[in-house]
């Protein structure tokens, strides 16, 4: 209780004191940092998808700033080897002001990754997002469909029925591309689970239902049970190396990241930078109040 009593009072105090958690799950504020960070995850052997951090704008002005950030971030990485791919979500460009703007903003993006050969990952937000994310994600998949993923939310009472949708829209035997995650934001109750227990459930009956039906699946947890769990799932149904990978977020759990790279399987790390990293670092800070003890002890005890 009182871990998740400072988790909801920090964001309310200075800056400086949330960048003490900040630093170890942002790569920085600039492409220079973000290009570091994946230059080093790539040399461990770790894949990355990049991300500009920055969500729900209010002016198209900044929907038009950020397709254009993006085009160069896509332009620097790709021409200086990084390997990876990026991930964006559609509220910086537009989806909650004009979808018809925020679908040509995203458009222009993913041509500039096809002509990188790369890969877009569209994120998926919160409950009122999901319908249009669904939309963008299936226009884009039916055009571009060898560079177009989706993030899958397990705790959405909705993902079964949705996950389903979507298995009928394969394209040229092009696998269907999804990381799958547990979901973030705070929802109620009629929208998503909200016991560790259903989530665990729902999450491995999504990732069985994925397998099943040969769909590319990034298995996204920094949950051990999960993770054991999923290599159990794997080993059962004697799925190929290729047809899956493990994914976590820039400087979450990074002692299970190292073991599951050690046995052997594709790692893909989630690198955040950019100006906007406080409404990020406050919603990692709610998903886990735990870090809020550690931020504490970092104001009164060196290291």
């Amino acid at each position: 209780m009182l871990n998740k009593l400072i988790a909801n009072t920090l964001p309310y105090m200075p800056k400086k004191l949330i960048w003490i958690f900040s630093k170890r799950y942002i790569a920085g504020e600039t492409i220079e940092d973000g290009l570091k960070a994946c230059r080093e995850l790539n040399q461990q052997g770790i894949e990355v998808t990049v991300d500009l951090l920055g969500e729900f704008i209010s002016t198209i002005e900044q929907a038009e700033e950020n397709k254009n950030k993006y085009i160069e971030i896509i332009e620097r990485f790709t021409s200086e080897g990084i390997i990876g791919n990026f991930s964006l979500k559609p509220t910086m460009f537009g989806l909650l002001i004009d979808t018809n703007i925020c679908f040509a903003n995203i458009e222009e993006v993913i041509k500039k990754a096809v002509e990188k050969n790369s890969f877009i990952r569209i994120d998926m937000e919160d409950s009122q997002c999901v319908d249009s994310e669904l939309d963008i994600y299936r226009k884009f998949q039916q055009k571009y469909p060898a560079h177009v993923g989706l993030v899958i939310q397990a705790y959405l009472r909705r993902t079964k029925n949705d996950l389903i949708n979507l298995s009928e829209i394969h394209v040229n035997g092009t696998p269907l591309n999804f990381r799958l995650c547990k979901g973030i934001y705070v929802e109620p109750k009629h929208i998503a689970f909200k016991t560790y227990e259903e989530v665990c459930e729902h999450y491995l009956d999504d990732l069985n239902f994925m397998l099943d039906n040969h769909m590319y699946i990034g298995i996204a947890t920094h949950d051990k049970f999960l993770v054991d769990s999923a290599l159990n799932i794997i080993k059962e149904k004697n799925i190929d190396k290729t047809k899956y990978e493990f994914q976590m977020l820039y400087g979450v759990t990074p002692e299970l990241r190292t073991s599951i790279v050690k046995q052997g399987y594709k790692m893909r790390v989630y690198v955040p930078f950019g100006k906007d990293w406080f409404g990020y670092s406050t919603r990692r800070l709610k998903e886990n109040p735990k870090i809020a003890s550690h931020i504490i002890k970092a104001l009164f005890f060196r290291g």
